[in-house]
């Protein structure tokens, strides 16, 4: 038995080597490997500045949309649609004969007119109207008003001045550069003051150039007669064109 024992003992000596060669080489290779494996580069925040330009430009309003009526009341539904119809002929022959653009029928009208009494509905007769928009050049807008007055319109019901296409087109394109400009003086600014510089552009961002918005000429009115001897006169003024651009520029 004792020398069983001391048997067992001379062999778990080789074992218990055995096992601790085998954890300090595990350790060993642990703290190799770990040794081995790259380190991971921690990235470095990119450096930016994003400003917004603002740039416009001014054109003429050169053209005029305009909008008239002819209106007419009656006893009888045929009569006032013949008057409204002999009416609206005639203007609109003098609008052809204009080279006007853009012309077309945008409303047309025929109603019973009643008068309330006493809680009964009496038919006192009919109104019509007929309603042309169209398109002039703006200098010869007023003096085409009074000519459509003579010819038997009632009502100018409203106005609005813009530019031409071209006009436009150009106008959004100098704007932009504006904005583009103003964005860059911004920046050249802000880095020059903390002694940095920039170096890239990594983003652009365009808000749009917008047209301009149609002026209204603030023209309601109901016209009864025109005279001879005063000419309707007509300003459309000056439209602006706006636009913004925003630079991402790394620095």
């Amino acid at each position: 038995m004792t020398r069983f024992f001391q048997s067992s003992a001379s062999l778990g000596r080789p074992l218990a080597t055995s096992l601790l060669c085998l954890s300090v080489f595990t350790a060993t290779g642990v703290a190799v490997l770990a040794l081995a494996q790259p380190a991971i580069a921690q990235e470095v925040p990119l450096r930016t500045l994003t400003v917004t330009g603002r740039g416009s430009q001014s054109i003429d309003a050169t053209l005029a949309q305009v909008q008239l009526g002819v209106e007419v009341q009656g006893r009888t539904a045929q009569e006032v649609q013949a008057e409204v119809a002999r009416r609206s002929n005639a203007v609109v022959e003098l609008l052809r004969s204009r080279n006007v653009e853009k012309l077309q029928t945008v409303g047309l009208y025929l109603s019973p007119q009643y008068n309330y009494d006493n809680g009964r509905a009496e038919l006192v007769g009919y109104i019509g109207t007929n309603t042309v928009s169209f398109q002039t050049r703006a200098n010869q807008a007023g003096t085409l008003l009074d000519e459509a007055v003579q010819a038997g319109v009632t009502q100018i019901q409203g106005i609005q001045f813009t530019a031409s296409d071209g006009a436009i087109a150009d106008a959004q394109q100098i704007a932009l550069e504006r904005a583009t400009a103003d964005a860059q003086r911004q920046a050249n600014t802000v880095l020059r003051f903390l002694n940095l510089g920039p170096q890239e552009i990594i983003g652009i961002q365009i808000n749009g150039a917008q047209g301009p918005i149609p002026v209204p000429l603030p023209v309601q009115a109901r016209v009864a007669y025109a005279e001879a001897d005063v000419a309707t006169r007509v300003e459309a003024g000056e439209q602006t064109i706006e636009s913004t651009v925003t630079l991402q520029i790394r620095y």
